[in-house]
């Protein structure tokens, strides 16, 4: 059966879908509306005689948009050499975040991050993991593993076989380890006290929660100060978050869902200016993802 049948708001209905696929291939809200919009555009393009022969619109929208992922991840390297310091996805705020002023987009401009469904998925550990993976394994990886699409369909949108599909989510399997487990659940207590330790200097007590190889990397993209490249170890890190709070008095930390997961959030007056993500494991803090790029924190000027 064709397409005849198939409204117009049939069609706009996958866009929720395919702004959750695009979001974790691209690690970007704005790219990944882009992506949307461009395979949007060109089902609307096609003839209505052609579009009447696709079997299923959503398949042929999420085939179109991977492709376009694939082009955009396969530019991103190039973007990232011009990149200020290290380059971090985009944080997403909980839904309790994004409605407690009631708060909402133009009609008929709903807000892409309300869309994006908070899952282990998501995970900034995750998604750094997914930055690190050769593009066509992202897409294999996200696919197959994250939505659950065989590797047949698969092998359309990257233009291999079903065999090379499934070699390539292997590969990227290997590469996440751990990374796609669900979170802790000691983490937002560890959280909770690293907000407190860092809001009182405890340096001490900041050491104590952080594992003593922790990695911080922080992500200003050159338009908010902030360190240019990744600050390694527990003590090192404690001394760091301390100097920040000596020098931004006023700033105010709140505990706040980051992706799903819990993590920090600093307000200058009512504005976001910094989102901290956290990785935990036997109830310490591993790895800190911190972003500064206020361009990349345009999800959280809704928060409350």
């Amino acid at each position: 059966m064709g397409t005849a049948g198939t409204s117009t708001d049939e069609v706009a209905g996958e866009r929720r879908h395919l702004l959750n696929v695009a979001y974790r291939m691209l690690g970007s809200v704005t790219e990944a509306e882009d992506a949307v919009q461009d395979a949007y555009a060109r089902w609307f393009a096609l003839p209505g005689s052609r579009r009447a022969e696709i079997l299923s619109p959503g398949a042929w929208l999420t085939t179109v948009t991977g492709r376009i992922c694939l082009d955009l991840l396969g530019s991103a390297r190039a973007r990232r050499e011009r990149y200020v310091g290290a380059w971090l996805p985009e944080p997403l705020p909980g839904r309790a975040e994004r409605d407690h002023t009631g708060a909402a987009a133009p009609t008929g401009a709903a807000d892409p991050a309300d869309q994006i469904v908070l899952d282990e998925s998501v995970a900034m550990a995750l998604l750094v993991v997914l930055d690190s993976m050769t593009p066509a394994e992202r897409v294999a990886f996200v696919l197959h593993d994250v939505f659950r699409y065989p590797f047949a369909e698969i092998a359309g949108v990257l233009g291999r076989t079903p065999a090379a599909c499934k070699q390539l989510a292997a590969s990227a399997r290997r590469r996440v380890g751990d990374a796609h487990a669900p979170a802790p659940a000691s983490r937002a207590d560890v959280v909770r006290r690293v907000k407190e330790a860092w809001e009182t200097k405890d340096i001490a007590t900041l050491v104590g929660l952080l594992d003593p190889a922790a990695v911080m990397t922080a992500d200003g993209g050159g338009l908010a100060g902030t360190v240019l490249r990744p600050v390694e170890g527990g003590t090192r890190i404690a001394q760091y978050m301390v100097a920040v709070a000596d020098r931004a008095p006023g700033l105010e930390l709140l505990q706040r869902s980051v992706n799903g997961v819990p993590g920090l959030v600093a307000r200058r007056g009512r504005v976001v200016v910094t989102v901290a993500s956290f990785d935990v494991s036997d109830g310490r803090v591993t790895r800190i993802w911190v972003v500064r790029n206020p361009e990349k924190l345009r999800p959280w000027a809704r928060g409350d």
